[in-house]
C-alpha cells in the first residue's frame, strides 16, 4: 500500500501546487500557444515520470523509431489500464491529446492540464457529441496536434486479449491523411489493476508499429482498417509475452 499512498500523495499535491501555474500557463497561451503547448507537455511529462518511478515501474520500448516526428499522428493502443495513458505519454515527441472520457470533466484541476494538453473529452452516450468529438480530433491533427485513441472504448477488464476496436476513431487518420501509430502495451495491468487497490513494481514493454498511411490503402483495406490496426497490435502483443516473461523473471 506504500506505493499507492505516495502517488495519490504526489498526485494531490501537484494538482495543487500546479494551480498558479495554470495560470501562468493561460497567460503564456494568449501570446505565444506554442510555448504554453511545449511548457505543458514538459510539466506534465515530468509529473508521469514521478509517478512511474513511485510505483516501481520499469519500461521497456521497441519501435520507437517508427513514430514520425515531424508530422502529427494518431496513436491507436490496446488499453487494460490507467498506466497505459502515463507510460505512453512520456514519450511523445510533440504536443498529444488523448480521447477521454467526459467524466473526466469533474475534476477541476486535471481536467484543466487536460485540456492544456489538447485532450478531447467524449460523452459515449451522445451519438451527436460523440461525432463532434471526432471532427475536433481532426481538426486538431490538421493543426499539428497528435491524438492517442485506444478503440477498444474502455479499459479491458475482461480475460479476452482485446474487445472489438471501434470504428469511428479510425475516420481521424482518414479525414486528416495523418499516419496511424499502432501502439501494443504488454503487461501494464500488473502494476494495479490486477491487486487492486495496491501499486506493485512490475515490468512493461511497449512496442511502437510501423506507421500506417490510409492514402497507401486500397478501398478493401480501409474498409477493414480498424480490423487491420488490431491485427498489428495483436501480433505484437504476442510476440513481446515471453520478453515479459523473461524481464519479470529478471526483476525477482
Amino acid at each position: 500500500m506504500i506505493r499507492l499512498i505516495l502517488v495519490l500523495l504526489f498526485v494531490v499535491i501537484f494538482l495543487i501546487v500546479s494551480l498558479p501555474i495554470q495560470l501562468v500557463e493561460y497567460i503564456i497561451g494568449k501570446s505565444n500557444k506554442d510555448l504554453k503547448d511545449r511548457s505543458s507537455l514538459a510539466i506534465v511529462n515530468w509529473a508521469f515520470r514521478v509517478v512511474l518511478f513511485l510505483s516501481g515501474t520499469s519500461v521497456t520500448v521497441l519501435g520507437e523509431e517508427n513514430v514520425p516526428k515531424d508530422e502529427a499522428v494518431l496513436y491507436v493502443g490496446n488499453h487494460k489500464s490507467y498506466y497505459d495513458i502515463i507510460m505512453t505519454y512520456v514519450r511523445v515527441p510533440r504536443p498529444t491529446g488523448y480521447m477521454a472520457k467526459v467524466e473526466m470533466l469533474r475534476y477541476p484541476s486535471l481536467s484543466t492540464w487536460m485540456k492544456y494538453l489538447h485532450c478531447i473529452f467524449l460523452d459515449r452516450s451522445n451519438i451527436k457529441a460523440g461525432m463532434k468529438s471526432i471532427l475536433d480530433a481532426i481538426d486538431k491533427v490538421k493543426s499539428g496536434i497528435s491524438i492517442c485513441i485506444f478503440p477498444e472504448g474502455t479499459r479491458n477488464r475482461t480475460s479476452e486479449m482485446f474487445l472489438e476496436f471501434h470504428d469511428g476513431s479510425f475516420k481521424i487518420a482518414e479525414k486528416s491523411g495523418c499516419p496511424i501509430v499502432p501502439i501494443s502495451i504488454n503487461n501494464a495491468n500488473a502494476i494495479f489493476e490486477d491487486h487492486i487497490p495496491r501499486i506493485k513494481k512490475a515490468h512493461v514493454v511497449i512496442e511502437y508499429g510501423k506507421p500506417i498511411y490510409t492514402r497507401d490503402l486500397s478501398k478493401e483495406e480501409k474498409r477493414r482498417l480498424s480490423a487491420m490496426v488490431q491485427e498489428v497490435i495483436k501480433t505484437n502483443y504476442l510476440k513481446n509475452e515471453e520478453l515479459v516473461n523473461s524481464l519479470s523473471n529478471k526483476g525477482k
